[in-house]
């Protein structure tokens, strides 16, 4: 029976895509909390719009890159091959990135049309 190990596993690659990742979400965390910090102001669905803007999207796509990246080569410092990292990685990284970013939009129609008080989950209680 053969065992694959790596002899080199890539724990640079694992902690420079820890650390993209992290600067990637902060970025995003700063350009949404202004966005929406702009439209409670305004309350102009002008800036609802520039959800769809690059100043948005970048930082989200590199986040999500950096944490395909940090998964599969999280599963190769575990001793899984390469391919089969980035095979099991991408796939399911994508998928959540699609549905975060299918939730947040919905959230942000959502306080669009009814304000904070559309997105208080307390007032549902019975």
């Amino acid at each position: 029976m053969n065992y694959y190990f790596p002899s080199d596993p890539p724990y640079f690659l694992f902690a420079i895509s820890l650390l993209a990742g992290l600067a990637c979400g902060r970025s995003f965390e700063v350009t949404l909390r202004n966005l929406v910090g702009v439209w409670s102001r305004s309350k102009s669905s002008r800036t609802m719009l520039e959800l769809q803007s690059a100043s948005i999207k970048v930082p989200y796509l590199g986040m999500t890159v950096s944490i395909a990246i940090f998964m599969s080569t999280g599963l190769e410092v575990f001793g899984l091959p390469t391919l089969f990292g980035y095979i099991i990685a991408i796939p399911l990284t994508v998928g959540i990135a699609v549905l975060v970013w299918r939730q947040l939009g919905q959230m942000l129609v959502e306080l669009e049309r009814g304000g904070s008080a559309a997105l208080d989950l307390d007032s549902f209680e019975g």
